[in-house]
């Protein structure tokens, strides 16, 4: 009796992958209809809110101190990367590395080939955006940068722009961090950089575009209190 081998006719082999494909899209697409489905759920549990973006040296952290404690508000500025290396189990000085940072192409490349414990930007977005929705639907909060405006149903926030001059802006990084003039420019300048960077590639909008607010204070003609009181008035009406 002659052998057969046996050959895989490449009709055949073409069939079965085209159906393993469409079978995997469709899984994907149930996944993210689910996925969606309970996030539009989430959302609509979303309480009032504040977000305030700032420009570097503006004093966004010290006002948004001031607005959460006149509401009677959660406060959430950087003890947000608390909760994600709390909940996602990070490195709290990795989050650091791409925190409303520029992106770095080592990091978000070769990130988790050259260390485990580097998370790649897209990563701590994703997560960041599940502790902003969870937060906003346990309690009113005042959120400080990091897009949680785009991240929050609009219609439920109060967003805000804190803006200054140059010059008051440095001054008061060099009184606050003991920075020289140069050096305090420098800072000001990448941080402004970084914040810009990261609304513009995960949100896709300019973060100095004032039709994004329903408020743009300038902190030098008002200061940290009448700021404050003037986003406390209109998160209250």
């Amino acid at each position: 009796m002659k052998e057969h081998s046996i050959h895989e006719d490449p009709k055949i082999a073409a069939f079965a992958e085209r159906q393993m494909r469409d079978w995997a899209i469709a899984q994907e697409i149930v996944e993210r209809a689910r996925e969606a489905g309970s996030l539009a759920e989430a959302a609509a549990q979303v309480r009032r809110y504040v977000s305030i973006s700032r420009e570097a040296g503006a004093g966004g952290a010290e006002v948004a101190r001031l607005v959460a404690d006149k509401l009677g508000w959660q406060l959430f500025d950087r003890n947000l990367l608390d909760r994600v290396a709390e909940r996602f189990h990070h490195c709290r000085m990795m989050l650091e590395l791409v925190d409303e940072t520029e992106s770095n192409w080592v990091y978000d490349v070769l990130g988790t080939w050259m260390d485990r414990q580097i998370v790649p930007h897209e990563k701590y977005v994703s997560q960041l955006a599940r502790i902003v929705l969870a937060a906003a639907r346990g309690a009113h909060c005042v959120f400080v940068g990091r897009g949680a405006q785009f991240m929050l149903p609009r219609d439920r926030g109060l967003a805000v722009r804190l803006v200054a001059p140059e010059r008051f802006r440095v001054e008061r990084i060099m009184r606050l961090e003991g920075r020289s003039a140069a050096d305090a420019r420098q800072r000001v300048e990448q941080l402004d950089r970084g914040r810009a960077e990261f609304v513009e590639r995960f949100f896709h909008h300019a973060v100095a575009d004032p039709h994004l607010y329903d408020l743009v204070i300038n902190t030098e003609r008002w200061g940290m209190e009448g700021a404050a009181e003037q986003i406390a008035a209109a998160a209250r009406g």
